[in-house]
């Protein structure tokens, strides 16, 4: 069997608080883990929420990157989704814990599309 792709949750505990509510860091951290691992950004949102909390998406060419914050809680929920091998989620994962300082990060990891390794003819 193939794998289409990589689909990464990560459960960021135990982060800055202070990060976790400042829309541009956020994007910045979000933007800067995607070049370091050579992901190809195609479009993006953000959002800040009142009175705390951000959410966010790349949309990168490989899948997307995401992120919702819960400051008051220090803690984020991300995704990474990779399909191919031209970038290591695993690397961006790990990347965006330490922007986020999390000291409790915990990756959960699937395989998404499996495939015959023939062909089906």
């Amino acid at each position: 069997m193939n794998v289409l792709g990589l689909h990464l949750l990560l459960e960021l505990k135990d982060c800055n608080p202070a990060l976790l509510n400042d829309l541009d860091y956020i994007r910045e951290s979000m933007h800067l883990t995607a070049r370091k691992v050579g992901a190809h950004v195609v479009g993006e949102s953000f959002h800040h929420f009142s009175p705390q909390g951000v959410t966010g998406i790349l949309a990168i060419a490989e899948s997307h990157i995401s992120i919702h914050t819960w400051p008051e809680y220090g803690y984020a929920a991300a995704d990474i989704f990779a399909c191919g091998s031209s970038f290591e989620p695993k690397e961006a994962a790990q990347l965006l814990a330490e922007q986020l300082e999390s000291k409790n990060p915990d990756i959960t990891e699937i395989q998404r599309g499996m495939v015959p390794t023939t062909a089906v003819g």
